[in-house]
Order: structure tokens, then C-alpha cells, then sequence
């Protein structure tokens, strides 16, 4: 139960950092938090851990907090500036595999130590960078919408959670098919494609359940302000 117990504190530590970076930076923090988490999670998603009996990869928890902060903005500031994070998210993401796939160009020293581990890192396949880079994009952009039509029709602070929840979780099944669909369709046998699937939307669910709370918190925040 190691793992199990560990990744419940990690995501409770994800959760707080993104709202000590609203509470420190105000809307900065958040547009800042979404692009670096786009980044660490294509990072953390190389590492395999089982989880609840099941082989998944980290990255999922810290590329939910992306949507939550998505969320925020779009709940205390508008739709045309979540849609303006959505885009630097997508941008920053961008400008980290072009800036490091030249950087893997460069022939190393001879004493070099480095090379091997970022290429090990950094060295995506293309089908990976771009199921990540498409599947950013179009969910977090249907997060956006869906969570703007839910604000309208449920708009009260007690439905909240109905406006986080539905959004991000139908943005992140939609996230969820397009990635395992262009990275391991015809990789993978049929069966082996659905457990990934259905698993890693399982886990990305999860989270989307458990950054609710986080969410009434961050609305609490900043009520006066605009900044």
C-alpha cells in the first residue's frame, strides 16, 4: 500500500502548491501553474507505477491540476481568459519539445554523463508529442466550454462542484482517447488498449474528485480582487 498511500499525499502536496501559487501570485500564479504543469506532467508520464493492483503511469495528477486551474480562471475570471491559459499551457509544452529535441542535436563530449538520460527523457517519439500536444488542446479547450455552459445553467456556489466535476471529467475522457489512441492504437493489441484507456481515465477521475475541495477553497480566495 505504499504507492497507494504515496500518491494520495502527493496529490493533496499538488493541490496545495497550485493554491499557495493563486494565493501568492493571484491569476499570474495560475496562468503560470498551467504552464508548468503541462510541462512536468509529459515528463512524469515516462514513469510506470502499480497502483490499486493496476500498471499506470505517473503524470496524471499534476496534468489534472491543469485543469483545475482552468477551472478557477474560468469560474472568477472568464471564459476569453481560460481560454488565454489554455493556450499558454499548449504553447509552453510546444516550445519545451522543440527546444529540447535541438538540444539533443548537439554531439556531447567524450566525459559528457548527461546525454543518454535526456535522451532517455526528452527523445519522444513523434506520435507521442503530438497525441500529447492534440490532446491538450482540444480537452482542454472542450473544459473550457462545457464548464461555461454549466456555469450558466447551474450558477449557483453550491453547484460548483457540479460545473468542476462535469467539465473536467468529460474533458479529460475526451483528453484520455485522443492520447492512448494516436501513442498506442495498433502499438498495443485491442485488449491492451482498452486497459490502458479505461484505466488511466479511472485515475484521471479520481483526481478530478478529489481536487473539488481545492476548488470551493480557491473560490473563497480573492473574492475583491481581479488580479
Amino acid at each position: 500500500m505504499f504507492n497507494e498511500i504515496l500518491w494520495i499525499a502527493f496529490a493533496l502536496i499538488n493541490f496545495l502548491l497550485l493554491i499557495l501559487a493563486y494565493r501568492l501570485f493571484g491569476k499570474q500564479g495560475l496562468f503560470m501553474w498551467i504552464a508548468f504543469a503541462t510541462i512536468i506532467a509529459n515528463l512524469q508520464v515516462i514513469k510506470t507505477i502499480e497502483l490499486f493492483g493496476f500498471i499506470v503511469t505517473l503524470g496524471n495528477i499534476i496534468y489534472g491540476t491543469a485543469f483545475l486551474a482552468t477551472d478557477i480562471i474560468n469560474e472568477k475570471y472568464g471564459k476569453e481568459e481560460a481560454k488565454k491559459a489554455v493556450w499558454m499551457g499548449f504553447f509552453s509544452l510546444l516550445a519545451m519539445t522543440i527546444i529540447m529535441q535541438a538540444a539533443l542535436q548537439f554531439t556531447p563530449h567524450d566525459e559528457d554523463i548527461s546525454q543518454d538520460a535526456l535522451s532517455l527523457i526528452f527523445g519522444f517519439l513523434p506520435r507521442l508529442a503530438l497525441g500529447s500536444l492534440l490532446a491538450y488542446i482540444v480537452s482542454q479547450y472542450i473544459d473550457v466550454f462545457i464548464y461555461s455552459f454549466l456555469k450558466r445553467i447551474f450558477p449557483s456556489d453550491s453547484q460548483l462542484w457540479l460545473r468542476n466535476n462535469g467539465s473536467t471529467m468529460i474533458s479529460q475522457f475526451v483528453d484520455t482517447m485522443i492520447f492512448t489512441s494516436i501513442a498506442f492504437l495498433g502499438v498495443y493489441p485491442w485488449e491492451v488498449w482498452i486497459e490502458i484507456f479505461l484505466t488511466t481515465y479511472l485515475i484521471k477521475w479520481i483526481v478530478a474528485l478529489m481536487d473539488t475541495p481545492f476548488m470551493y477553497w480557491a473560490k473563497a480566495m480573492h473574492q475583491s480582487s481581479n488580479n
